[in-house]
């Protein structure tokens, strides 16, 4: 097996916005630590993705540990600042409700009506931004696995995993296409393998070890029209969907990267990812 790392990490930390990449992160029981955790919903408490709303994709959180907060920014708009601990620090100003997320409906805090006012101003339409607080249990895929496997907002599935290798074959046919390539940002996923494989040799993964934490595959992840919208400009395309369809397609899906949970860590080590780090396949 050829040697494999860790080659990149990204936090999402409101559901469809941009990425944040970084050098380390801790997992948690629902996926990577502030991994959507946050989420803009529309008033009837439907989930906003850049499925409908492209220019989801321009908004840019910033993590500010030490103050705590959330730092958003989007273009022609004053920054947005929210605490990180918010049903701590604004416990008793903030309200509940019932959000759904491919049909989970499940609790959620309101992050008041100062964010519903920015992001509704920036995407134009009447929303409002929620935070999953810790007392808020959705099962992962709608209960699959049982109820010990959790979930944050992310569609189904704590991790998702890429290779640059799948990302080198597909920008391969795009220019055989005549076609921009893109870039990893397009599929959003957590965690990023390189090394000397072929493109979509993670689709024969069963389990793998990522430094000490060990993950096992639960199934490859059917790709949406996000992959369609640049992330750079919130315009929508038609590729690289038209592309990986004369390739990836089957079972009604596109298929790019596999979603994953995590099994277990070893003994007395802190659960944590860096980028660098060793990738095992061990089945």
């Amino acid at each position: 097996m050829a040697s494999l790392t860790l080659s990149d990490l990204f936090v999402y930390p409101i559901k469809s916005a941009a990425g944040i990449r970084v050098n380390q992160s801790s997992l948690t029981s629902r996926g990577l630590s502030f991994d959507r955790r946050y989420m803009l919903v529309m008033p009837d408490g439907h989930f906003m993705t850049q499925r409908r709303f492209p220019k989801v994709a321009l908004i840019q959180p910033q993590i500010l540990l030490d103050d705590h907060a959330l730092l958003i920014k989007a273009p022609g708009m004053d920054f947005l600042k929210i605490s990180l601990s918010i049903e701590i620090d604004h416990s008793g100003d903030l309200s509940k409700l019932e959000v759904d997320v491919w049909g989970d409906l499940i609790s959620a805090l309101s992050c008041g009506p100062t964010a519903g006012s920015w992001f509704t101003q920036f995407l134009e339409t009447p929303c409002q931004l929620v935070y999953m607080p810790d007392t808020t249990q959705r099962p992962t895929d709608h209960g699959k696995f049982g109820p010990e496997e959790v979930v944050s907002f992310a569609d189904a599935y704590p991790y998702l995993l890429s290779s640059d290798a799948s990302l080198a074959g597909l920008n391969q046919k795009l220019s055989a296409n005549n076609a921009n390539p893109v870039s990893m940002n397009r599929f959003r996923p957590n965690l990023v393998v390189s090394g000397d494989i072929s493109p979509h040799a993670e689709d024969e993964w069963k389990q793998l070890r990522i430094g000490e934490a060990i993950f096992k595959v639960a199934k490859p992840c059917s790709r949406c029209s996000i992959p369609n919208v640049d992330q750079e400009t919130g315009d929508r395309t038609r590729e690289p969907s038209r592309t990986l369809a004369t390739y990836r397609a089957w079972d009604k899906g596109i298929w790019f990267g596999q979603n994953l949970l995590q099994e277990s860590s070893a003994p007395d080590k802190l659960d944590v990812l860096t980028v660098g780090d060793s990738v095992e396949i061990l089945a």
